[in-house]
This record gives structure tokens, C-alpha cells and sequence, in this order.
């Protein structure tokens, strides 16, 4: 039962960044597609800056992925380890994906207003933008790191 509790919050992890990303890149995506048509009905190029924004929260699985596969590949992955820390391991696993979780979707949702922002001040601010997706990034970033650090060996 305690191998099945610690490889269920691994899982959980990636799982649960996943979800995040998706959230995020259905966001920002859905942005880009008004700003598209916007720039279509303008007969104006169509801006390939909105990708960039729209794919910005797929990192946040990517963190997870390597946490998860840190920890199987690991020590952790040793029974009599797993066994004696599954309630540690499942914390950080679902700690871990929470934080990944709702720093892609919150980069998601500021990509969005980037990508509406961009549309409607011309092209102009780009650096601004990523920067302020660049910050929600920082959150999954810290929570990949230190929990990385709490892995028991």
C-alpha cells in the first residue's frame, strides 16, 4: 500500500501540471484565435507572436515530468525507500503538481491578456508580457526546485 500511496503522488504530479498546462494553453490559445481574426478582417499579417504566448505553460509539465521521473529513476524508486517515505512522496508529488498546476494556468491567463493587449497596441510590449509570464513561470520553477530538494534518497 505505501509503494502504491508514493507512486500515486508522483503521478499526481504530472497529472496535475498537465491539467495546469492545458488550462493555460486553452487560455491563451483562445486569445490568439480572437487576435488572428482580428488581424484577418484587418487584411493585416497574422501575428506569429501569439504562439509564443500560447505555448509558454507547457514548461510547467515538462518541470513536473522531470520530478517525476527524478524520483522513479532514484533512489525513490527503491521499495524499502519508497515504502518508508510514500507519505513524503506523496506530499511532494501533489505539492508539486499543484504548484506546477496553477503557475501554467495563471501564465495561461496572462498570456491571454498579452495576446489581446498586443493585438490592440499594435505589436507593441512584447518584452513586458513575457516578462509578467516569466514571473508565473518563477512559481513552478521554485516549486520544482525545492521540492526536487525535499526527494528523500
Amino acid at each position: 500500500m505505501e509503494l502504491f500511496l508514493g507512486q500515486t503522488g508522483l503521478g499526481l504530479a504530472l497529472g496535475l501540471a498537465a491539467i495546469g498546462s492545458a488550462l493555460g494553453i486553452g487560455a491563451a490559445g483562445r486569445a490568439a484565435a480572437g487576435a488572428w481574426a482580428k488581424e484577418a478582417r484587418a487584411g493585416k499579417p497574422l501575428n506569429f507572436t501569439y504562439i509564443i504566448l500560447t505555448g509558454m505553460p507547457l514548461s510547467q509539465t515538462i518541470y513536473a515530468f522531470v520530478l517525476m521521473l527524478v524520483a522513479l529513476k532514484g533512489a525513490t524508486y527503491n521499495p524499502e525507500v519508497m515504502a518508508a517515505n510514500a507519505g513524503a512522496i506523496f506530499g511532494i508529488g501533489l505539492a508539486g503538481g499543484l504548484a506546477e498546476m496553477f503557475s501554467a494556468w495563471m501564465q495561461g491567463l496572462i498570456g491571454a491578456a498579452a495576446c489581446r493587449a498586443i493585438s490592440d497596441g499594435e505589436g507593441k510590449g512584447l518584452a513586458f508580457m513575457i516578462i509578467a509570464m516569466g514571473i508565473a513561470e518563477t512559481v513552478g520553477l521554485f516549486g520544482f526546485v525545492f521540492l526536487l530538494l525535499m526527494m528523500p534518497s
